[in-house]
């Protein structure tokens, strides 16, 4: 079966990457449900998607990925309000980064493990831009994943032994606690207020079991390059030095994925790993 569908994908390319959009569009709604519910501690397996302004339940043809907000030209059939973007935008978004993922890793488990990587950072970015907090759900659950099948596969963390897979793996969890621990203290004793939340330590320790010990350290460098920019133009105009950080974190977590071997190259040339 596993070669007939690499046959298939080598005469029909274009029709695998349609196929891995597909279907990343729809893992993207999917994703757009835990999003909403997950802050409301609601269960993400039961129950219809309703409208958020009127509450009225939503049909399956008006619930198809990006094509129902185009024929509904971005408002409720029911009340007639306004949809909000971030729906088509985390659609939109996954099914690309599903592509991409397929791209760089083809139909290998690696597409698996870093696709359920970078829907569970869609979430935490986008509920904690929303909410401020990060879902357990997501980091903690993550945590487990990230473990289980670096155990199961231990060519996920470039390794042929299971025991030092699951050893590179949780190093890489440890690595992530210990640089927001120790990041949240300092920030305690400098400037006495809590400056990470418990949502950003168990999302880096998430990333560290999917990435390992360097690329988290990596992502853990990054992430305030990208932020601080950001940060600067909230306290100018909010007035406010508070940011959600998740967004940040996920995001490094991307860019080291791609290209944080290229970048420890660059810049670490004498690393030894």
């Amino acid at each position: 079966m596993r070669h007939q569908i690499l046959d298939f994908v080598q005469m029909y390319p274009a029709i695998a990457y349609g196929f891995i959009f597909l279907f990343g569009l729809s893992v993207g709604s999917f994703l757009n449900v835990c999003i909403v519910r997950l802050p409301k501690e609601e269960s993400v397996a039961k129950g219809r998607s309703h409208c958020p302004k009127c509450a009225k339940m939503i049909t399956w043809y008006d619930n198809i990925p990006l094509l129902s907000i185009l024929l509904l030209r971005g408002k409720c059939r029911q009340c007639g309000e306004p949809i909000s973007l971030r729906y088509p935008l985390v659609e939109l978004f996954t099914g690309v980064m599903w592509v991409w993922l397929y791209h760089s890793f083809g139909t290998t488990v690696h597409f698996l493990f870093f696709a359920y990587f970078a829907s569970s950072l869609v979430v935490a970015t986008f509920v904690d831009f929303e909410h401020q907090i990060i879902p357990d759900e997501v980091s903690l659950y993550g945590v487990l994943a990230g473990l289980s099948m670096s155990f199961l596969f231990p060519a996920l963390q470039y390794e042929t032994d299971a025991r030092y897979a699951l050893a590179d793996s949780c190093q890489g969890m440890l690595a992530g606690i210990a640089l927001i621990w120790g990041i949240a203290i300092f920030g305690e004793l400098v400037f006495k207020k809590e400056s990470m939340g418990g949502g950003d330590l168990k999302l880096l320790a998430m990333i560290g079991t999917f990435l390992g010990f360097k690329k988290t350290l990596l992502t853990f460098f990054i992430a305030p390059l990208l932020g601080a920019p950001v940060g600067l133009v909230v306290w100018k105009l909010k007035n406010t030095r508070y940011i959600a950080f998740g967004p940040y974190l996920s995001l490094a977590a991307v860019v080291a994925l791609f290209w944080g071997d290229a970048i420890i190259a660059r810049f670490l040339p004498y690393y030894v790993p």
